[in-house]
C-alpha cells in the first residue's frame, strides 16, 4: 500500500490500523461527509457539552422533586384519617377563604385520591407573577392542612428545581442556556449516532458491537466504546427531550407553535363564553415547563356572572357530562361560566373538560382529548413524558437514569478529547479536531441540499444557527491566524 493511499484511509478513519493487510475503501459520499460530522461533533461536543452537563444535572433533580414533594409536604397532601363521606365543596372552600381572607378563589382542585386534600387555589396580593396561594383541605372535615405558595400544581421545592432547570434563576436571559442545550442535544445524538454507525461498517463489526462496548479496548478505544454504545441505547430518548425541551422555549418554541397552528395541530380550549357576553380571545393550552404542569387557572373577575348553581352544581353537572377524573375546577370570571377540566396526564389520560353555565347547570361545551388534532395530543404526550408524568415513577425513574447516562457521555466525551492531546507537551496541550476543509470535498449534489437544510434549520431553531455561525467565523479566524503563523515561518526560514 503507498503512503497515498494510507492517507485516504485514514482521512475516512482516523483510527484505522496503518498497516498493509488494511484494505482501501473507495471514497464516496459518506468518505467526504464524515469529516465535516466529525469536526461539527466535535466542537458542538466541547463547546455545548456543559450545558448539556448543567441541563442533564438540574433534569435529574426536577425528575426526583416528584417524589420529594409527596415526603416534604405530606402534611398539606395527605389527611390524616379517611372518613366515611366528604364534605361539599362550597364548605371546603369556605373554611379555606376563612384561612386566608386576603385571597380571591380562582379555582378548585377537589381531592383526587381518597387520602389527598382538596388545593383551593387563590390570587393573593404579594405574589410573583405565576404564583398563587393554594389552601390544602381535608375534605372529610373542611379542616386547613395548611398553605403554600404556589405555580401551577408545583409545590415551592418543585417550582423551584423547575425554574433551576429551565433558567438556573436567571430570568428571561436563563432561558437561553436551556434552549441552547435543547437546540444542539438533537444534532449531538443524531451526529454521533451517524459517525458511530459507519465506523462499526467500515470495521465490518457485527449488530452487538454498536450496542454493547467493547471489553477488550483499552485506553481511548475503551472511552470510545462507551461513549459509542451508550449513545445508542439513549438517542431516541435525548431526541425527544431535545423536541420535546424546544416547545416552550423562547425562540424556536414561538417558531414551533406557528407551525403548529398553520399545520391545524393546536391546541383547542373548551368554549366558555356565556350566551350574550362578548366576544374574547378564548386562548389556548399550549403546556408551559414543568412548574406549571398544566393549565393556569385564570382570576375570576370582580364583575363575575351570578351563580346560582354554585361549584358543587358545576361538578356534578360536569359529572354528568363524563368528566370525572382528577378534576380542575375553574370558577366563573366575566362572562364565562365554570370550567371543570380532567387533569389526570398519566396512561390512560383523561383529559376532557366542559363548560357549564353558572345561572342554570347547563353544559355549554363539551371537549374530548379523543377530538384534539393528533399534533395537539403528540404535543401533549410529548411534555408530559419530558416531565415524568405519563407513566408517574416509572418515568421518573427512566428520566433520572437517562440524565446521569448523559452526564457519563459528556465525561467520556472530554476523556477521549483529552486523551488525542499531542504525547509531546502533555501539560498544556488538548485534543486536536478534525482537519479543516471538509465541506470542500463534498460533491456539489450533497453541498447544496445540505446548505439549504442547514439554513432552515438554523432559520426555524434561531439559538442553533446563531452558534453555528459563530463556530464559523471562529473556524475562519483560527484558520486565518494559523495560515499566518505558517506563513511567518516559512518566511523566517
Amino acid at each position: 500500500m503507498s503512503l497515498d493511499e494510507v492517507g485516504q484511509l485514514r482521512a475516512a478513519d482516523p483510527d484505522a490500523p496503518d498497516t498493509p493487510d488494511t484494505p482501501v475503501r473507495t471514497p464516496g459520499t459518506w468518505a467526504a461527509l464524515r469529516p465535516l460530522l466529525l469536526r461539527l461533533h466535535f466542537y458542538a461536543g466541547v463547546l455545548i457539552a456543559p450545558l448539556l452537563l448543567v441541563a442533564a444535572t438540574t433534569g435529574l433533580l426536577y425528575a426526583g422533586s416528584w417524589q420529594a414533594e409527596k415526603i416534604l409536604y405530606a402534611d398539606q397532601l395527605t389527611v390524616d384519617r379517611v372518613g366515611a363521606s366528604a364534605q361539599p365543596l362550597s364548605a371546603q372552600v369556605a373554611a379555606a377563604v376563612n384561612a386566608a381572607p386576603q385571597g380571591t378563589v380562582s379555582a378548585v382542585w377537589p381531592a383526587p385520591e381518597a387520602d389527598a386534600t382538596t388545593r383551593v387555589i387563590m390570587e393573593s396580593p404579594g405574589l410573583a407573577e405565576g404564583e398563587t396561594l393554594t389552601v390544602f383541605v381535608d375534605p372529610y372535615t373542611a379542616e386547613v392542612r395548611g398553605k403554600l405558595t404556589t405555580v401551577g400544581d408545583a409545590l415551592p421545592l418543585r417550582a423551584w428545581l423547575s425554574e433551576f432547570h429551565a433558567s438556573l434563576h436567571l430570568g428571561e436571559f436563563g432561558r437561553n442556556y436551556s434552549e441552547l442545550a435543547a437546540s444542539w442535544l438533537w444534532v449531538v445524538a443524531l451526529g454521533g449516532l451517524a459517525l458511530w454507525i459507519g465506523r462499526k461498517r467500515a470495521r465490518k463489526a457485527g449488530r452487538a458491537a454498536l450496542v454493547l462496548p467493547d471489553r477488550k479496548a483499552t485506553g481511548r478505544r475503551k472511552t470510545l466504546s462507551w461513549h459509542g454504545s451508550v449513545g445508542v441505547w439513549i438517542v431516541l430518548g435525548l431526541v425527544g427531550l431535545s423536541a420535546t425541551g424546544l416547545t416552550w422555549s423562547r425562540y424556536a418554541g414561538e417558531n414551533i407553535g406557528e407551525l403548529k397552528d398553520g399545520l391545524g395541530g393546536g391546541t383547542p380550549a373548551v368554549a366558555a363564553k356565556l350566551p350574550g357576553a362578548p366576544a374574547a380571545d378564548a386562548g389556548g393550552e399550549h403546556a408551559g415547563h414543568g412548574a406549571a404542569g398544566g393549565d393556569q387557572a385564570a382570576a375570576p373577575a370582580p364583575s363575575a356572572p351570578a351563580d346560582a348553581i354554585g361549584i358543587d352544581g358545576a361538578v356534578a353537572a360536569a359529572r354528568s357530562a363524563g368528566v370525572t377524573e382528577s378534576l380542575r375546577i375553574t370558577l366563573p370570571a366575566q362572562g364565562k361560566g365554570y370550567v371543570v377540566k380532567e387533569q389526570d396526564k398519566q396512561v390512560p389520560v383523561h383529559l376532557d373538560a366542559v363548560s357549564v353555565d353558572p345561572a342554570d347547570g347547563r353544559v355549554m361545551d363539551v371537549l374530548r382529548f379523543a377530538d384534539h388534532p393528533l399534533l395537539a395530543q403528540l404535543t401533549r404526550f410529548g411534555i408530559d413524558l419530558h416531565m415524568g408524568l405519563t407513566f408517574g415513577l416509572v418515568n421518573q425513574l427512566a428520566l433520572a437514569v437517562l440524565a446521569v447516562l448523559v452526564m457519563a457521555m459528556v465525561v467520556w466525551g472530554y476523556r477521549m478529547w483529552w486523551l488525542r492531546r499531542p504525547t509531546k507537551d502533555r501539560t498544556l496541550s488538548v485534543g486536536r479536531a478534525q482537519p479543516r476543509g471538509a465541506w470542500r470535498k463534498l460533491p456539489v449534489t450533497v453541498l447544496l441540499p445540505l446548505a439549504a437544510a442547514t439554513a432552515l434549520v438554523g432559520w426555524f431553531v434561531p439559538l442553533l444557527g446563531i452558534s453555528l455561525l459563530v463556530f464559523l467565523a471562529a473556524d475562519v479566524a483560527l484558520g486565518f491566524a494559523a495560515s499566518r503563523r505558517r506563513a511567518g515561518a516559512g518566511a523566517g526560514v
